[in-house]
């Protein structure tokens, strides 16, 4: 029956074909004619659905053009052509109105001609069906109960689709929800979620998005939730510092509830609340100073449509603030780090000066000769008090009195061993190998860990250039005459 292998003459349709429920859709159908063309004696297009055939539309060169029910105020064919006293048949595509979901099948457009017999072929027809899709609360006020019972709050509905949806949800609320597909008679499918939480005062105001994707359309919608709950209330004013004579204290009672609290009641555990408190909505205001009455557990009470909280605070009363220091006044502050910086910068300037003195006294002691006091060679001062010492040529032969065999050599400072005559100085040791050090009357000098006593000998001879002064000592002509 097929023509689509013999040449000449063959049938030209689409392998398939998809329309949305109530639209448009066309099935094409033309025939390749051959040269010299052969004779079409009529078209015919059927439905072929479960091995069975229904005729759909008929065109006839003498007979004309033919549709029949159903599909008779829904089918034509595209091509005026076709509908003309002498029609025209190589193209006879027909066009389907109002697509239902029963339209859906297999359509076979079949050419009779004389002499080459029957050329036909087949298109598949998909009819889908656009889901009807909503979201809805389960309740329009959901209520958070003391027992924390799972409830489904939201449901989400994507009815009558095909092919079916698939349906996720998002939302920061930790909760969980289920799925379930029901088949309609009409071939469509209704999918439906719902999302089940445990309703709370944190999930009051939050946001529930359903997201439906059918196909390659992503459809969404959300709901906010509106869960009421009892109150949750604290007490806030009483901050740990009620002392003495403090003014005009005062504790707040706040209340978080859905719907919000209508009454607020007070009261004071054994005992009632004190006779200088004025109550003003929900809260209490102590006039006057603070005095031990005041002490003890305030409670609050706070009540709305779903039930009634409580919050409490004890109150203790102290003779003196614990914040006297925090609370310095700023001129204070300021004062006490005037003061403070001037005292740091006095005890700096001490510490500076100290330390000089130390230094230059440590200077004056490792120099050769201290000028504010005289100085004696071996026992005999060579300068000035208060002037600078000039030390005298250094003869290469030293004189020893014949009197003592244990001075006729000079002690020997920094070496390892003694030798007569003319000596050779160490540069660095220099200062302390020279036999004219000085020292204080009666001090001792260290150098190099070992400390040297001066002992004072007998007067040597002067020289001819030093002048001798009334306290013994002596000094250069040249620094005598400066």
């Amino acid at each position: 029956m097929s023509g689509r292998g013999v040449k000449g003459q063959s049938v030209q349709m689409d392998s398939t074909k998809s329309g949305f429920v109530g639209s448009q859709v066309e099935l094409r159908c033309e025939f390749l004619n051959s040269r010299p063309p052969v004779k079409i004696s009529q078209v015919t297009w059927q439905k072929f659905l479960n091995g069975t055939k229904q005729n759909v539309a008929i065109a006839n060169p003498a007979l004309g053009v033919s549709v029949l029910p159903p599909f008779k105020d829904r089918v034509s064919f595209k091509n005026p052509a076709v509908r003309q006293r002498t029609p025209s048949l190589e193209d006879t595509t027909i066009v389907f109105n109002n697509l239902r979901l029963s339209d859906e099948a297999a359509y076979i457009c079949e050419y009779t001609t004389f002499p080459a017999g029957n050329r036909e072929n087949m298109v598949n027809l998909t009819v889908f069906a656009r889901p009807s899709t909503r979201m809805t609360l389960t309740t329009p006020t959901i209520i958070a109960r003391a027992q924390k019972r799972k409830m489904t709050v939201a449901t989400c509905v994507s009815a009558n689709g095909k092919p079916p949806s698939v349906i996720k949800w998002e939302t920061k609320l930790k909760g969980e929800f289920n799925l379930q597909e029901t088949s309609n008679p009409n071939g469509t499918v209704t999918v439906r979620s719902s999302y089940i939480l445990i309703p709370s005062r944190e999930t009051h105001r939050q946001r529930l998005t359903c997201i439906v994707t059918y196909r390659n359309e992503r459809i969404t919608d959300s709901v906010i939730l509106n869960v009421q709950y009892e109150p949750d209330v604290n007490i806030e004013g009483f901050d740990g510092n009620w002392y003495l004579n403090r003014q005009d204290v005062q504790l707040t009672c706040n209340a978080d509830a859905n719907p919000p609290v209508t009454i607020y009641q007070w009261k004071l555990l054994n005992g009632s609340l004190p006779n200088n408190v004025e109550i003003k909505n929900n809260t209490l205001f102590f006039k006057g100073p603070v005095t031990y009455d005041l002490a003890g557990t305030y409670v609050c009470d706070a009540t709305n449509s779903i039930g009634t909280r409580t919050g409490r605070v004890e109150v203790n009363v102290t003779d003196f603030p614990h914040n006297l220091s925090p609370r310095m006044p700023q001129e204070q502050h300021s004062s006490a780090a005037i003061i403070g910086a001037a005292v740091g910068g006095g005890v700096a300037l001490v510490a500076a000066g100290t330390l000089l003195f130390v230094l230059l006294r440590r200077r004056q002691r490792t120099f050769k000769g201290d000028y504010s006091t005289k100085k004696h060679v071996f026992g005999n001062g060579y300068s000035k008090a208060g002037g600078q010492a000039v030390h005298p040529p250094l003869p290469k032969n030293l004189q020893y009195p014949d009197d003592s065999d244990d001075e006729k050599k000079p002690a020997q400072i920094g070496g390892s061993g003694g030798y007569e005559g003319e000596r050779e100085f160490d540069v660095e040791a220099e200062d302390l190998k020279r036999p004219y050090f000085t020292v204080d009357e009666g001090e001792s000098r260290e150098y190099d860990d070992r400390t040297l006593t001066f002992q004072y000998d007998p007067e040597p001879e002067i020289a001819d250039d030093m002048v001798s002064q009334t306290d013994g000592s002596v000094i250069s002509k040249k620094e005598w005459y400066v």
